[in-house]
């Protein structure tokens, strides 16, 4: 054996032995893990799907039109039963027979939410709408602005996570987050027309509830102020997450952290840390700059 071939036969040798460490974060399911890959295509199809003149080639006929999201609704079908019943199998090892009539189950349970994904996805492009002058028209929206591709995710994955799907929403969310800069956890609940502008940076808690006609602004975190540890020193997973009502808006790079409620027609301001509830029609603003010369350090 040349020098070459010992080193990496030890390291294979090495790197093929589990350790504890490994042990303990492999999960106890037997089978295949899900496929990011799938999981990418199954938006895609949901995507084309949903706003089928856009993703696909622009049908003039319904009896064609049907045709090809019939083709979609197939194929995503199949592609999403196989990745749940892996899900399902990933957290815990259960009968092989019972995994495949349960995955089978929860896509068709899936199946029968597409259209009021595609309502409430409807409501998000025409809110997006009526909030940007800059856009010329709803097309544009749909092809251009991450706030449709963040909301397809999570509205897939909220979906699925009602169903009681494991693992699947936190990957679908995940990959939104990595392709748009927006991170949604699929375990909030977002009312319809919701808008977000720009995006990048927006960050929404797992236990957030936000109502109807809500208008985020890039970077806004509504997050956990702090969290509880049960007896092991785990995080209690509990209500944690701020409560937006209808018709709010909340400006770039505001913090709203903690159970508080940010009552309806509200606007919060930019760069604003907020950890207390506040009324209905409330307007929490900035306090207005205050000129001073700096020196000896003054005001540093």
């Amino acid at each position: 054996m040349n020098f070459a071939e010992e080193i990496l036969s030890r390291n294979i040798g090495l790197l093929s032995k589990s350790s504890a460490a490994e042990d303990r974060m492999v999960p106890t399911g037997t089978g295949a893990f899900p496929s990011l890959d799938c999981l990418r295509e199954v938006i895609s199809l949901v995507k084309s799907i949903i706003f089928p003149d856009f993703f696909n080639r622009r049908r003039n006929s319904c009896i064609t039109r049907a045709h090809y999201i019939g083709v979609g609704v197939d194929k995503l079908y199949t592609i999403l039963r196989r990745e749940i019943e892996n899900g399902l199998r990933f957290e815990e090892a259960i009968d092989a027979g019972d995994t495949e009539a349960d995955a089978n189950r929860l896509a068709l349970e899936f199946i029968d939410t597409l259209p009021e994904i595609k309502r409430l996805l409807l409501t998000d492009v025409e809110a997006m709408f009526n909030n940007d002058p800059a856009v010329e028209n709803f097309g544009e929206i749909i092809l251009c602005y991450p706030v449709v591709q963040a909301m397809v995710h999570y509205r897939v994955a909220h979906s699925l996570l009602k169903l009681g799907m494991p693992v699947i929403p936190r990957i679908i969310t995940e990959l939104a987050h990595s392709d748009t800069g927006i991170d949604i956890h699929p375990g909030a609940r977002i009312g319809e027309y919701f808008s977000i502008d720009h995006g990048t940076g927006v960050v929404i808690g797992e236990t957030c509830v936000i109502g109807n006609h809500v208008t985020l602004y890039q970077g806004v975190t509504l997050g956990a102020k702090n969290f509880s540890l049960d007896s092991n020193g785990r995080p209690v997973n509990v209500p944690r997450h701020p409560i937006i009502e209808d018709n709010v808006t909340i400006y770039s790079n505001a913090t709203v952290l903690g159970r508080i409620t940010i009552g309806h027609d509200s606007i919060i301001g930019g760069n604003i840390w907020l950890t207390n509830s506040v009324p209905p029609g409330s307007r929490i603003l900035q306090r207005k700059a205050v000129a001073t010369n700096f020196t000896d350090g003054l005001g540093i």
